[in-house]
């Protein structure tokens, strides 16, 4: 079995290598990224080494480069993690989100039809469906909630997922799509919340919360997630939607707090800065349907989650350090 993992040099795609190239020790898994400013060749040092592992830097929106990947390689599966991923970045220029999330996504797919792959996995979001109401905590998005994206980013990917189902529907294209809550974990660029939070609370520095900060978020672990995918890619069916999310939701106050109190650090770093436009209110899954198709679980509660990946920031400062001076952008060599 041959394996393409697209943007494995990110957060969650990195995460979902290390999982993977050492459970599978059968399968032979190539690592496709661009290795922009949120992709980083350090992520996986874990596996640079295996003999089941290879790294092609490249972008999935080069039609070139990715059809001479997949007519060498022969590929069984197909993984797309790549993305740009930053709501922020995405109302400050759209034009790279719908570059790299919407044509870098048909890229693919239709090299997937070429070269017939037998399975080709969307990695897509929960934002796609837009946000519920605070005060209705009875309301869930499953995978029927109508699309109702907010922002260029959560609007790319859901045209993504259209392309993709598209694909589906018009040339038989063996599909499926995840659609995530929140992810939190290890190796996570600092500049999403959490390794914000605690990368400043570090610092004794002033942490910046939108607006009130009661904005709620459901929050999974990046492990549960990867294990949620690889079912998905084995068992899941085809032209089918599945939803994975955490149970865990917080508001963005709750998880500042939270860190906050784990590293023994005042609340009065905390700064509350003017709200995003657009802002999202709530986000909340229901994923009864991958539980009860594929028997996928939870294994990690917010509470213990949250302070595995606090600790992993703790005890990997020199991760956090490339970053900050930009020495990571060095850590590949053709």
């Amino acid at each position: 079995m041959k394996i393409l993992v697209t943007g494995g040099a990110g957060f969650i795609g990195s995460n979902f290598l290390h999982y993977m190239v050492n459970k599978y020790k059968d399968y032979d898994f190539i690592c496709l990224d661009a290795l922009t400013y949120a992709g980083n060749y350090n992520n996986l040092k874990p596996i640079l080494d295996s003999n089941n592992f290879r790294f092609v830097k490249g972008d999935i929106s080069d039609k070139k480069i990715v059809e001479d990947l997949f007519e060498k390689e022969n590929f069984d599966i197909v993984i797309n993690f790549a993305a740009e991923s930053h709501v922020d970045n995405s109302i400050k220029n759209p034009r790279l989100f719908l570059d790299t999330n919407i044509i870098g996504t048909q890229v693919l797919l239709s090299a997937s039809l070429k070269y017939k792959v037998k399975r080709y996995h969307q990695i897509s979001t929960d934002e796609v469906y837009g946000d519920l109401p605070l005060d209705r905590l009875d309301l869930l998005f499953t995978e029927d909630s109508n699309i109702k994206p907010s922002s260029p980013y959560s609007s790319s990917k859901a045209s993504a997922d259209l392309l993709a189902l598209a694909y589906y529907r018009t040339y038989g294209l063996p599909v499926t799509i995840s659609r995530c809550s929140n992810n939190y974990g290890p190796y996570q660029f600092p500049e999403k919340l959490i390794p914000v939070v605690i990368t400043k609370a570090l610092k004794n520095e002033k942490i910046p919360v939108y607006g009130d900060g009661k904005n709620v978020r459901d929050w999974i672990n990046v492990y549960d997630h990867n294990v949620g995918v690889d079912l998905i890619i084995h068992n899941g069916k085809i032209g089918e939607v599945y939803n994975l999310g955490g149970h865990s939701e917080k508001t963005n106050l709750e998880v500042v707090k939270t860190i906050l109190k784990h590293l023994n650090k005042p609340e009065s770093l905390i700064s509350f800065v003017k709200d995003r436009p657009g802002h999202d209110l709530r986000y909340a899954i229901d994923s009864k349907k991958v539980e009860k198709e594929l028997g996928w679980k939870l294994t990690r509660n917010f509470d213990d989650g949250i302070k595995e990946t606090i600790d992993w920031y703790i005890n990997n400062q020199d991760w956090i350090d490339d970053i900050l001076s930009g020495d990571y952008k060095n850590a590949y060599k053709n």
